[in-house]
């Protein structure tokens, strides 16, 4: 990984924020507080404690700030000085703009590409550096390079100046929180992350002793995200990702033939072959498996198309799908942080990671396609034993009152317990037990879309390959061992086994709460690469690469990396946190069979609800 030095910017540019957003006055502004003399002199870290820059130890204010123009370069400063307001078109809208003419008014206007009216090192390294942004799936058009070739022209200079910094803060923006704002893939997504100041990213690149790091280190650094990046410079150079040879181009082989490239073959495909040269069933089983994988018509047969898949030249479908992968990355929080839960919903698989390392894995089942699981990033806050599910309370007025009014017993024989809340509505719930469409653990990390992870008394849905089967939770398919493992690292030493935990089965809901949360990340992850160092490719389930590399070859481009307003449909959210299970009892199957599009397939015994009363996840009744 390449060393990131990250330099946060001046206060000062700050305060002059409000004064660069009017076009400031050409006499320029001094912050009082800071004596010229000292300041020329002074460390980051003297200046530090007054709170007049960020604590940076070892770098010199006067170096990073250069606030003064060379001899040579003042009449481009007084350029840039008229040219106030032409940072209109900075990604990130007027609040960007004001902040690029507040840290050009502190440099007093001196530029930051251009030294004695020459290019300077630190522009030639920016530029080089945009110029192959391709390796981390963007495209250089994006960040246009001005030319500098008539720098003896203050006016030419300056409009130059101005168009490397919107290239550098564009591209800065870009790589820290996506090139496609997320909103405008799906209303099931959801990202805080912010993108950096282009001031901070200005002074970085000015305090940076290499400027290509210091740009790099605005991508995402995870492991899964470096791997896509080196899978796609293996398929742009020809090659798959273990580096073999590429496949020689030749007719289209079916079994029985005979071909040079069937040993190549066998070797790519790990497939243990002594026919020769013969193209046998073995191998075009292989190459058939390989197709599915790759959305090639699935015949088995070696057609030109098949060929080019394997030396990863097939019309950018492969690359397109590395690179939508690897912009997914970006939104996401680019420190993962050093104990977290991912999942990846396309491979219905959930991860648990330590220190780097992966430290368990299970199966999930997760949202159907018209029930997705979101993609987002939470925090697990703590695991509910013996969980109770509370109908929402709309949900219940709108679908469950009426079943009542029919048949005053119906959902007492469905295991639904009937409350009444304080302002005189009726809640409904199904409480604690073996029954509970919960199962007994559920694992909560608060989110606007009020998914959880949970038990699940339907086990045989996990040994489908296809487990997109849920109406938007996760259902883990060891949920005690998740708990166990869970627990082993946020309270070490209390002895949470699989044991104790069980033995905490029961009619009473309980809270194990976590000291420190654990981030989660519900990922969709197309494309990747495995253990082994093979990429993989999954099922697009949710539509979502799609829609994202529809919009990249659309002319909605040139506006994507700005967000759009979706509106909160908050019953929508409420019915991606229904349980699964669609309980036997008249009329309530039907329900679910209407709500959801599928029919009963577990009829559980009805469950007698306890007398205790009612226990939600908001109000616990026990907290451990």
């Amino acid at each position: 990984m390449l060393a990131f030095n990250r330099f946060p910017g001046l206060p000062i540019a700050a305060l002059l924020v409000s004064a660069a957003a009017t076009h400031a006055p050409a006499k320029p502004i001094i912050n009082p507080a800071v004596n010229s003399a000292v300041v020329a002199e002074a460390t980051a870290d003297e200046l530090a404690p007054a709170g007049l820059i960020p604590h940076k130890a070892g770098i010199k204010l006067a170096q990073a700030s250069e606030a003064t123009a060379a001899p040579a370069d003042a009449a481009i400063a007084q350029q840039l000085q008229s040219l106030a307001g032409k940072f209109d078109n900075v990604s990130g809208g007027k609040q960007s703009a004001a902040a690029l003419e507040a840290f050009y008014v502190a440099r007093n206007h001196a530029p930051i590409w251009i030294t004695d009216g020459a290019v300077n090192a630190r522009a030639k390294a920016a530029i080089d550096y945009l110029s192959h942004v391709d390796a981390d799936g963007l495209d250089p058009a994006d960040y246009p390079i001005p030319d500098f070739g008539n720098l003896a022209d203050p006016v030419a200079a300056a409009h130059a100046e101005i168009k490397l910094t919107l290239s550098v803060v564009a591209y800065a923006r870009h790589a820290s929180i996506g090139r496609v704002h997320w909103s405008r893939v799906s209303g099931d997504i959801f990202y805080d992350q912010k993108a950096p100041e282009p001031g901070d990213v200005l002074a970085n690149v000015l305090a940076a002793s290499d400027v290509g790091a210091a740009l790099d280190g605005y991508e995402p650094h995870a492991p899964g995200y470096l791997a896509l990046k080196a899978a796609l410079a293996e398929l742009r150079a020809g090659r798959t990702i273990e580096g073999k040879a590429p496949i020689p181009s030749g007719p289209v082989l079916k079994i029985g033939m005979k071909d040079d490239r069937v040993p190549q073959l066998y070797g790519r495909f790990g497939v243990a072959g002594d026919n020769g040269t013969t193209y046998d069933k073995a191998l075009a089983e292989a190459v058939k498996k390989f197709q599915q994988e790759h959305k090639i018509a699935a015949t088995g047969t070696l057609t030109a198309a098949t060929v080019d898949a394997l030396n990863g030249r097939q019309p950018n479908q492969a690359a397109d799908i590395i690179m939508a992968n690897m912009e997914r990355w970006r939104w996401m929080p680019h420190d993962l942080g050093s104990t977290y839960v991912v999942v990846n919903l396309p491979e219905f698989m959930l991860r648990v990671v330590h220190d780097g390392k992966q430290v368990w894995v299970t199966k999930i089942v997760d949202g159907k396609p018209a029930t997705p699981s979101p993609i987002m990033s939470a925090e697990m806050k703590y695991i509910t034993v013996n969980p109770t599910w509370n109908v929402p309370d709309s949900i219940a007025a709108k679908e469950y009152i009426p079943l009542l009014r029919q048949d005053p017993t119906i959902l007492t024989r469905a295991g639904l317990t009937v409350t009444q809340n304080p302002d005189g509505t009726l809640h409904l719930s199904q409480p604690p037990g073996d029954n509970n469409a919960l199962g007994r653990l559920r694992f909560n990390f608060p989110n606007k879309f009020f998914v959880y992870q949970h038990d699940s008394n339907e086990k045989y849905l996990f040994s489908n390959a296809m487990r997109a089967s849920s109406h938007g939770c996760m259902r883990v398919e060891d949920p005690l061992k998740y708990a166990e493992v869970l627990l082993s690292l946020v309270r070490p030493g209390e002895g949470y086994t699989e044991q104790r935990i069980r033995k905490m089965y029961g009619n009473t809901e309980t809270d194990i709460r976590f000291p420190t949360s654990i981030p989660i990340h519900l990922t969709y992850q197309t494309a990747f690469v495995d253990d082994a160092g093979k990429l993989q490719f999954r099922e697009d389930v949710y539509g979502r690469d799609k829609e994202l590399l529809g919009i990249l070859k659309s002319a909605e481009r040139k506006v994507a990396d700005i967000p759009i307003e979706r509106k909160d449909n908050a019953v929508r959210r409420e019915l991606l946190a229904m349980p699964d299970q669609a309980w036997g009892a008249s009329g309530v199957g039907g329900f679910f069979s209407r709500l959801f599009g599928f029919s009963s397939v577990i009829q559980p015994a009805p469950v007698t609800p306890p007398t205790a009363r009612r226990h939600t996840a908001q109000r616990p009744n026990n907290v451990q």
